[in-house]
């Protein structure tokens, strides 16, 4: 049974999708029956060829056991799978296995090792791999102690949340005061999260697979936007274009050892940022995430596929062995050669207007916007990125005057950019 994503907010869920139906077709021909249950009618898992069986039903605990309960009167259950759609069914996880349903993969204790904050952290402690600072606040008053401690900027964010709803980055105490008075969700099982916000660093997504024993690097994919742009908004280029071998194999140990510790059986998303030599630990996320479509196509390796059958207890070097996965290397050692792959993010920029219709501050941040992407591949990472560009908002322009605003802070790093506008015949 495979617990699709349910309702979503437009651009998002795509992923979860591709990676659902995926599972589906793999497990299909590793001979399972598949259920699929999902109830947003614009996807493909919902389509009635897709799976064996399709409950349109809300994804909520009742409605799943009661499913759970119809299949298993029809015959034996080989499991759940909750890793491949999204934050809802991971929510269901441990209530599903306090009813005595058989959760496959990842288990609810991981996925708790992974999506709580103190719980993650002692993965990280154990492993030696150091986070941002953070901490987590009730009131304005534990916010400030934790901001005064860590330094500005920092980083608030809401728990639980997909696609950095309400999330900010806060420069002084003012706008702190008035983020907490706004936050209406805020409750002792639904604290504030402050984390130190790192200046100037190099966001780094990898996608890899866990079967207990060993890591299969999916990809490595370097942010074009620095930190502090939401995943989902940021370009990104796979293979990384600045990181070299012995970056790799820190992303790489780093991985393995978070994986390891979190006790992931299937698919992991790790978030890393680089501030000069240290590589932080932002975040894991034990499921499929958004970067899953891109990093398979970008390596014609289909990671959901895999991720399915190591839920059911195949290993990497199965997988290898049948094909699934390649025979020798993975993601994070691509050759020399590879093409390079780079995504952009759609930004409906032109649909969005403020109560006075006025538009909106394209100014992006940690909450997400993006309602799309695209895909540019080339041998040659400038070429790559300009098919992405143009893919996403059509010609790019080769003439004409260019705004440049920026921030007292900044205007020392905009000098080379300005320079190359002007070199390539446009006015500033």
């Amino acid at each position: 049974i495979i617990l699709g994503s349910g309702p979503n907010r437009i651009g998002q869920g795509i992923e979860f999708d591709y990676s659902c139906v995926h599972a589906s077709f793999a497990l299909s021909d590793a001979g399972y029956e598949t259920v699929m249950v999902n109830c947003n009618p614009e996807t493909v898992s919902t389509d009635y060829d897709t799976s064996d069986r399709l409950y349109f039903e809300p994804l909520t605990l009742e409605d799943v056991l009661e499913i759970v309960h119809a299949e298993q009167q029809a015959g034996p259950v080989a499991g759940v799978i909750v890793q491949l759609g999204g934050q809802t069914p991971l929510g269901l996880a441990q209530a599903l296995k306090d009813n005595g349903v058989p959760i496959v993969g990842t288990s609810p204790e991981a996925i708790h090792a992974a999506e709580d904050r103190g719980a993650f952290g002692r993965v990280l402690a154990e492993a030696g791999l150091p986070a941002p600072k953070h901490g987590t606040a009730t009131t304005f008053a534990q916010a400030k102690a934790i901001a005064d401690e860590i330094g500005y900027p920092v980083l608030v964010r809401p728990s639980y949340v997909l696609g950095g709803r309400g999330m900010e980055i806060v420069y002084d105490e003012t706008r702190l005061a008035a983020y907490i008075a706004e936050s209406t969700e805020i409750s002792p099982s639904r604290p504030v999260l402050v984390d130190r916000f790192l200046d100037d660093a190099i966001e780094i997504d990898v996608d890899a697979l866990y079967d207990g024993e060993e890591l299969y690097l999916g990809g490595v994919m370097e942010h074009i936007e620095e930190a502090g742009i939401h995943s989902g908004d940021s370009a990104c280029a796979l293979p990384p274009i600045t990181l070299g071998g012995f970056d790799i194999k820190r992303l790489r140990a780093s991985t393995e050892a978070i994986a390891k510790g979190v006790g992931v059986r299937g698919l992991i998303n790790i978030q890393f940022a680089m501030a000069g030599d240290i590589l932080y630990v932002l975040e894991a996320n034990p499921r499929a995430s958004r970067t899953v479509p891109f990093t398979s196509k970008a390596t014609a390796v289909p990671l959901a596929k895999a991720a399915a059958r190591i839920s059911l207890g195949a290993t990497v070097a199965e997988l290898r062995a049948e094909g699934l996965l390649p025979k020798h290397g993975d993601g994070g050692e691509l050759p020399l050669d590879a093409p390079i792959s780079v995504k952009e993010a759609v930004m409906p920029w032109s649909r969005f207007r403020d109560i006075h219709g006025r538009g909106v501050d394209t100014v992006l941040g940690p909450e997400m916007r993006s309602t799309g992407e695209v895909m540019g591949i080339d041998s040659v990472f400038g070429t790559a990125y300009a098919k992405s560009q143009a893919g996403a908002y059509g010609p790019l322009p080769t003439k004409g005057r260019a705004f440049i605003s920026v921030a007292n802070r900044d205007k020392r790093s905009m000098i080379f950019p300005a320079r190359e506008l002007v070199a390539h015949g446009f006015e500033l």
